[in-house]
């Protein structure tokens, strides 16, 4: 039984992060437990925990008894994680082009593959998942567990500040050039890339919510 109830729980879990992080449930809307366990047919205990495990991902926002909201994201907020944004990923870029194996390399074409034709047909789910499974990735390719262990509980967070941006071509030509970079073993470009990548997603995220 508890097997079943732990997946269970991650399911819902990663249902609720999705629909959050593709925008189909949007800031402040309501996550009532008794509502979301009769729409995915399941008892109100995994719900509970999934909940509890999206606060901790920094996604939801508990309220009294039984029911959370999405959280919704300030300025503030958003200005505190592109600071550490802007600490780790140069860093991150310049040990994924010295580090990185045929493997990890194929792998991350892969992903990039998928984001440019996502990006050219106008699939926002598609490439927005797919950039940040791109930048998840690096971190991976940049082997160094003490990276990953901080990367790790920040994740969701950084999923959805990268998918605050409308211009999916443009992010998707500065994966290219980053991942030609990594590719070549350019060390000193990979961490210039990053840096104006850092700087021209800050520029469409400021875009994204003046026009909201």
């Amino acid at each position: 039984m508890s097997e079943s109830r732990e997946s269970e729980t991650e399911r819902v879990t990663r249902q609720l992060r999705d629909e959050i992080l593709d925008g189909a449930r949007l800031p402040g809307e309501r996550l009532v437990e008794r509502e979301l366990a009769a729409a995915l047919n399941v008892s109100r205990v995994p719900v509970r925990e999934a909940l509890k495990a999206l606060v901790g991902e920094g996604l939801v926002t508990l309220r009294p008894r039984s029911w959370a909201v999405v959280r919704t994201f300030t300025d503030s907020d958003i200005a505190d994680l592109s600071e550490v944004r802007s600490a780790f990923e140069p860093l991150t870029f310049r040990l994924a082009a010295q580090r990185r194996t045929r493997d990890g390399l194929d792998r991350l074409r892969a992903v990039l593959d998928a984001q440019l034709v996502a990006a050219r047909a106008g699939d926002a789910v598609v490439a927005r998942r797919t950039a940040a499974d791109f930048h998840e990735l690096v971190t991976e390719l940049a082997s160094n567990e003490l990276l990953v262990e901080i990367e790790r509980p920040l994740r969701s967070r950084m999923r959805w500040l990268l998918t605050q941006h409308d211009d999916l071509v443009a992010v998707a030509d500065q994966h290219q050039e980053l991942f030609t970079a990594i590719a070549n073993r350019d060390v000193e470009a990979a961490e210039r890339l990053a840096g104006e990548h850092l700087t021209q997603s800050g520029s469409l995220i400021r875009n994204k919510r003046a026009g909201a």
